[in-house]
């Protein structure tokens, strides 16, 4: 019989590859040559996945938005408040390698999307779902009185939303690792982020 392919697990095969290029070669180094080399395919196999690197990188960032999403779903659950909103941030947070490896496929996409309509809308939505959630927490958060800011909450989410982005950026484009680099990262953003949580009860 022949062998039945995963066609969905060969996509996700793809962007595990695609952000192991980019984390070693950068965005013009992710050829699609190297892309299929990594992921252990011949080159033409790529294309009735994704016909071009624009295609991979599209489907790179909505997997690494969702899979950001089932990680927040987790660490929320049964929460509500500033618990909810810190343990949220936490996910988004690059904290780790895989995290790190992730905002390194999400700035290409953003540099992309400067001149794609497509692709910023595609961001637009996702930071929307964003906001709201954040919107979402800190709203509960008043209602306990565990925030007294005299700044709203609608500002206050797209501080928070900035913050955590431009965490992103920092970590992507911050020095390689080496002994206790991740570490003291991990620990810098971590306590910034305390340090936002504290001036809301203020």
């Amino acid at each position: 019989m022949p062998k039945i392919v995963d066609h969905d697990e060969r996509r996700l095969e793809l962007v595990d590859a695609t952000w192991r290029i980019i984390a070693r070669l950068g965005i013009e180094g992710a050829t699609m040559r190297e892309i299929a080399l990594e992921a252990g395919f011949a080159n033409g196999a790529l294309k009735p996945y994704f016909p071009t690197k624009d295609n991979l990188l599209e489907f790179a960032f909505g997997h690494v938005f969702n899979r950001t999403n089932q990680r927040i779903a987790t660490v929320t659950e049964g929460k509500s408040g500033l618990p909810a909103l810190r343990a949220f941030c936490l996910e988004v947070l690059p904290l780790d390698e895989e995290r790190v490896n992730e905002a390194r496929i999400v700035i290409p996409f953003w540099q992309k999307a400067v001149n794609d309509p497509q692709k910023a809308e595609i961001h637009r939505q996702s930071m929307d779902e964003w906001l709201a959630a954040i919107r979402q927490y800190l709203a509960q958060a008043r209602e306990a009185g565990d925030v007294k800011a005299d700044v709203d909450d609608a500002t206050l989410a797209s501080q928070l939303l900035n913050m955590l982005l431009g965490a992103q950026i920092g970590a992507a484009l911050g020095p390689g690792p080496g002994p206790g680099a991740g570490a003291r990262a991990s620990t810098g953003l971590a306590d910034q982020l305390e340090g936002f949580l504290a001036l809301l009860a203020r």
